[in-house]
Protein backbone atom coordinates (compact mmCIF):
# COMPACT_ATOMS: atom_id res chain seq x y z
CA UNK A 1 0.00 0.00 0.00
CA UNK A 2 1.60 3.47 -1.15
CA UNK A 3 1.71 6.41 1.53
CA UNK A 4 -0.79 8.23 -0.41
CA UNK A 5 -3.02 5.68 0.13
CA UNK A 6 -2.73 5.04 3.62
CA UNK A 7 -2.78 7.99 4.24
CA UNK A 8 -6.21 8.20 2.83
CA UNK A 9 -7.20 4.85 4.89
CA UNK A 10 -6.40 6.82 8.21
CA UNK A 11 -8.38 10.02 7.08
CA UNK A 12 -11.28 8.12 6.16
CA UNK A 13 -11.60 5.82 9.40
CA UNK A 14 -10.50 9.02 12.12
CA UNK A 15 -13.42 11.48 9.69
CA UNK A 16 -15.98 8.39 10.13
CA UNK A 17 -15.46 8.61 14.15
CA UNK A 18 -15.42 11.75 14.14
CA UNK A 19 -19.07 12.19 12.60
CA UNK A 20 -20.48 9.42 14.84
CA UNK A 21 -19.03 11.86 18.09
CA UNK A 22 -20.52 15.23 16.28
CA UNK A 23 -23.92 15.81 17.24
CA UNK A 24 -25.65 19.16 17.71
CA UNK A 25 -26.15 20.03 21.57
CA UNK A 26 -29.07 18.12 23.08
CA UNK A 27 -31.56 18.76 26.02
CA UNK A 28 -29.15 18.54 28.42
CA UNK A 29 -27.83 21.36 31.40
CA UNK A 30 -24.68 23.13 30.88
CA UNK A 31 -21.90 21.19 32.60
CA UNK A 32 -18.42 20.74 32.11
CA UNK A 33 -16.63 17.24 30.90
CA UNK A 34 -20.24 16.21 28.90
CA UNK A 35 -19.48 14.12 25.90
CA UNK A 36 -21.43 17.03 24.10
CA UNK A 37 -20.90 20.45 24.98
CA UNK A 38 -23.36 22.89 25.80
CA UNK A 39 -26.47 23.24 27.31
CA UNK A 40 -29.00 24.69 29.54
CA UNK A 41 -28.07 26.70 32.83
CA UNK A 42 -30.56 29.27 34.73
CA UNK A 43 -29.71 31.76 38.03
CA UNK A 44 -32.35 32.93 40.74
CA UNK A 45 -32.40 36.45 40.58
CA UNK A 46 -35.78 37.01 42.62
CA UNK A 47 -38.23 34.47 43.83
CA UNK A 48 -39.91 34.08 40.69
CA UNK A 49 -37.38 35.85 38.45
CA UNK A 50 -34.69 34.16 36.64
CA UNK A 51 -32.31 34.45 33.79
CA UNK A 52 -31.56 31.37 31.93
CA UNK A 53 -29.75 30.53 29.46
CA UNK A 54 -29.10 28.01 26.65
CA UNK A 55 -25.07 27.32 24.57
CA UNK A 56 -25.31 25.54 21.42
CA UNK A 57 -21.98 23.77 19.83
CA UNK A 58 -20.88 24.12 16.37
CA UNK A 59 -23.77 22.30 14.87
CA UNK A 60 -26.62 23.38 17.24
CA UNK A 61 -29.01 25.54 14.87
CA UNK A 62 -30.42 29.23 16.01
CA UNK A 63 -33.48 28.01 16.01
CA UNK A 64 -32.66 24.57 18.10
CA UNK A 65 -31.15 26.98 20.82
CA UNK A 66 -33.76 29.81 20.82
CA UNK A 67 -36.56 26.97 21.04
CA UNK A 68 -34.63 25.35 23.89
CA UNK A 69 -33.96 28.03 25.67
CA UNK A 70 -37.89 28.62 25.85
CA UNK A 71 -38.50 25.16 27.15
CA UNK A 72 -36.08 25.59 30.02
CA UNK A 73 -38.42 28.50 30.96
CA UNK A 74 -41.74 26.92 30.43
CA UNK A 75 -39.63 23.76 32.58
CA UNK A 76 -38.59 26.04 35.43
CA UNK A 77 -42.18 27.91 35.80
CA UNK A 78 -43.71 24.58 36.22
CA UNK A 79 -41.23 23.15 38.54
CA UNK A 80 -41.32 26.35 40.19
CA UNK A 81 -45.30 26.08 40.88
CA UNK A 82 -46.30 28.63 38.21
CA UNK A 83 -48.71 28.59 35.42
CA UNK A 84 -46.93 31.07 32.79
CA UNK A 85 -43.92 33.24 32.40
CA UNK A 86 -43.19 36.47 30.80
CA UNK A 87 -39.89 37.05 28.61
CA UNK A 88 -38.54 40.67 30.45
CA UNK A 89 -35.22 40.68 28.14
CA UNK A 90 -34.09 38.51 25.40
CA UNK A 91 -30.90 38.16 23.85
CA UNK A 92 -29.26 35.40 21.20
CA UNK A 93 -25.12 35.78 20.38
CA UNK A 94 -23.93 34.74 17.73
CA UNK A 95 -19.88 33.82 17.53
CA UNK A 96 -18.03 33.48 14.18
CA UNK A 97 -14.39 31.87 13.39
CA UNK A 98 -12.85 30.95 10.41
CA UNK A 99 -10.25 28.35 9.93
CA UNK A 100 -7.68 28.31 7.00
CA UNK A 101 -6.25 25.14 6.86
CA UNK A 102 -4.12 23.37 3.92
CA UNK A 103 -5.22 20.28 1.73
CA UNK A 104 -4.31 17.59 3.85
CA UNK A 105 -3.98 15.35 0.72
CA UNK A 106 -1.73 17.48 -1.17
CA UNK A 107 1.94 16.80 -0.19
CA UNK A 108 3.96 18.47 -2.97
CA UNK A 109 7.05 15.99 -4.94
CA UNK A 110 9.54 17.85 -3.52
CA UNK A 111 9.05 17.67 0.21
CA UNK A 112 11.00 14.19 0.73
CA UNK A 113 14.33 15.65 -0.53
CA UNK A 114 15.02 17.21 2.68
CA UNK A 115 17.07 20.60 2.23
CA UNK A 116 17.57 20.72 -1.49
CA UNK A 117 14.44 22.18 -3.27
CA UNK A 118 13.56 23.46 -6.87
CA UNK A 119 13.70 27.08 -7.14
CA UNK A 120 12.30 29.17 -10.55
CA UNK A 121 11.76 31.91 -11.79
CA UNK A 122 8.79 33.90 -13.17
CA UNK A 123 7.50 36.98 -15.50
CA UNK A 124 5.02 37.99 -13.53
CA UNK A 125 2.72 41.08 -15.23
CA UNK A 126 3.30 44.59 -13.26
CA UNK A 127 6.37 42.69 -11.31
CA UNK A 128 8.48 41.71 -13.57
CA UNK A 129 10.45 38.68 -12.49
CA UNK A 130 10.00 37.08 -9.48
CA UNK A 131 11.73 33.88 -7.64
CA UNK A 132 9.60 31.18 -6.34
CA UNK A 133 10.13 28.87 -3.84
CA UNK A 134 8.14 26.35 -2.55
CA UNK A 135 8.22 27.39 1.05
CA UNK A 136 7.99 31.16 0.93
CA UNK A 137 4.67 31.45 -1.16
CA UNK A 138 3.20 29.39 -4.25
CA UNK A 139 1.45 31.13 -7.06
CA UNK A 140 0.59 27.92 -8.95
CA UNK A 141 -1.12 25.81 -6.16
CA UNK A 142 -2.36 28.88 -3.90
CA UNK A 143 -5.49 27.39 -3.69
CA UNK A 144 -5.18 24.15 -2.20
CA UNK A 145 -6.80 25.18 1.25
CA UNK A 146 -9.63 24.55 2.77
CA UNK A 147 -11.55 27.95 4.49
CA UNK A 148 -14.37 26.92 6.99
CA UNK A 149 -16.41 29.00 9.09
CA UNK A 150 -18.08 27.78 12.37
CA UNK A 151 -20.97 29.14 13.95
CA UNK A 152 -22.04 28.96 17.56
CA UNK A 153 -25.33 30.77 19.16
CA UNK A 154 -26.01 31.46 22.75
CA UNK A 155 -29.32 32.60 23.63
CA UNK A 156 -30.32 34.10 27.00
CA UNK A 157 -33.69 35.44 28.48
CA UNK A 158 -34.80 37.29 31.91
CA UNK A 159 -38.13 35.81 32.53
CA UNK A 160 -40.65 36.44 35.58
CA UNK A 161 -43.50 33.73 36.52
CA UNK A 162 -46.75 34.18 38.12
CA UNK A 163 -49.58 31.82 38.94
CA UNK A 164 -53.46 32.15 37.43
CA UNK A 165 -54.59 33.11 33.84
CA UNK A 166 -51.81 34.24 31.30
CA UNK A 167 -52.71 38.02 30.19
CA UNK A 168 -53.86 37.36 26.92
CA UNK A 169 -52.76 41.06 26.00
CA UNK A 170 -48.88 40.55 26.33
CA UNK A 171 -47.04 39.34 23.80
CA UNK A 172 -44.29 38.27 25.48
CA UNK A 173 -46.37 36.16 28.11
CA UNK A 174 -46.10 32.38 27.58
CA UNK A 175 -47.97 29.27 29.43
CA UNK A 176 -45.80 27.29 30.72
CA UNK A 177 -47.33 23.91 29.94
CA UNK A 178 -48.57 25.27 26.34
CA UNK A 179 -44.78 25.73 25.67
CA UNK A 180 -43.93 22.43 26.96
CA UNK A 181 -46.33 20.70 24.87
CA UNK A 182 -45.75 22.16 21.72
CA UNK A 183 -42.30 22.00 21.79
CA UNK A 184 -41.66 18.71 23.63
CA UNK A 185 -41.63 16.80 20.15
CA UNK A 186 -39.12 18.62 18.88
CA UNK A 187 -36.79 18.19 22.22
CA UNK A 188 -33.70 15.59 21.47
CA UNK A 189 -32.46 14.70 24.63
CA UNK A 190 -28.88 13.43 25.44
CA UNK A 191 -28.20 9.42 24.79
CA UNK A 192 -28.15 7.05 27.83
CA UNK A 193 -24.84 6.09 28.46
CA UNK A 194 -24.25 2.14 27.85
Amino acid sequence: MSKKSAAFAVALVLSAGLAACATPTPYQPNVKGQSTAGGYSEVRLEPNRYRVNFMGNSLTSRETVEGYLLFRAAELTVESGYDWFAVVDRDTDRKTQSYVEPDPFYRPWYGSYGFWRPSWRYYGRGFGWRGWDPFWGDPFWADRVDVRTVERFEASAEIVMQKGAKPTDDVKAFDARAVIENLKPRVQYPEAKR
